[in-house]
């Protein structure tokens, strides 16, 4: 009977104790995920500070505004807490990757070389095709809106926009651009899997055009610029897509099994 109760409880430690070191893996890694947040947001809250953050964001939209024309903040705590959260917002950004390093390195060990050859790429560009959607929007996009919307304000109208408000622009144009640019990946993880094939891609590209021109219509102001300024970019990056979905699937097949080549071969013999 105690042996029995020996053995049950040393087949439960041998089963707990692998679930325990993950979840101790995990902790690690979060708290190192964290504390880069961390320190990035204390070096930018020493230098150049939460107000002058904010004043890069907003350099688009101040160059653009009427000569004296400066921005407002309609409640008492927005000039704390506006600042606050786009040096939060930068820190995470200019962290992100040793926060996707730490996330990788979680899972990579239960990974095997063929799916460490197709995860590790679709995790490195992901990234840097966000990173690439957000710089777009901010370099390119937002003064050629800015200036086809100054435009056409009436002139007996002083523009004060609103930092809140301001801020909430922004973040919405940066998640439809970061994830507009992310049309690549979609593609080829979509031939990867095998859910549509290269030829299906290529087939439903006059479909995309259409869809990103909803897409764009949709999730951007009402305006022409940020409309094909969105679009154009989706159309570019489908054709991307299916360009390195092509060389994707080549160089990260499974290896075959040996033992389904032999059982093929003796079955025709």
């Amino acid at each position: 009977m105690s042996d029995s109760k020996t053995n049950d409880a040393d087949e439960l430690a041998g089963t707990e104790q692998p679930f325990v070191q993950h979840l101790v893996e995990l902790r690690d890694r979060l708290v190192k995920a964290i504390a880069a947040v961390g320190v990035v947001a204390l070096v930018l809250a020493i230098y150049p500070g939460p107000g002058p953050l904010y004043d890069i964001l907003a350099a688009p939209l101040i160059a653009n505004l009427p000569t004296g024309a400066t921005m407002i903040a309609t409640s008492v705590i927005s000039p704390f807490m506006v600042p606050l959260k786009i040096m939060m917002m930068a820190a995470f950004l200019i962290a992100l990757p040793v926060v996707l390093y730490q996330a990788w390195a979680f899972v990579a060990p239960g990974l095997y070389s063929h799916e460490k050859r197709l995860v590790l790429p679709l995790v490195v560009s992901s990234t840097v095709l966000f990173f690439g959607g957000v710089a777009f929007c901010y370099f390119f996009v937002f003064g050629q809106v800015f200036k086809f919307i100054q435009s056409f304000a009436p002139k007996s109208i002083t523009a004060a926009p609103d930092i809140e408000a301001y801020l909430s622009f922004v973040l919405t144009m940066f998640l439809a651009f970061g994830m507009t640019f992310e049309v690549p990946i979609v593609v080829v993880v979509l031939a990867r899997l095998g859910i549509m094939s290269i030829q299906k891609l290529k087939e439903f590209r006059s479909y995309f055009i259409v869809l990103a021109f909803i897409v764009a219509a949709v999730v951007t102001p009402p305006d022409v610029v940020s409309q094909l300024a969105l679009a154009i970019p989706m159309c570019l990056l489908y054709e991307l897509g299916i360009w390195a979905a092509v060389l994707f699937i080549k160089h990260t097949q499974a290896p075959k099994e040996e033992s389904t080549d032999e059982s093929k071969t003796s079955g025709g013999a």
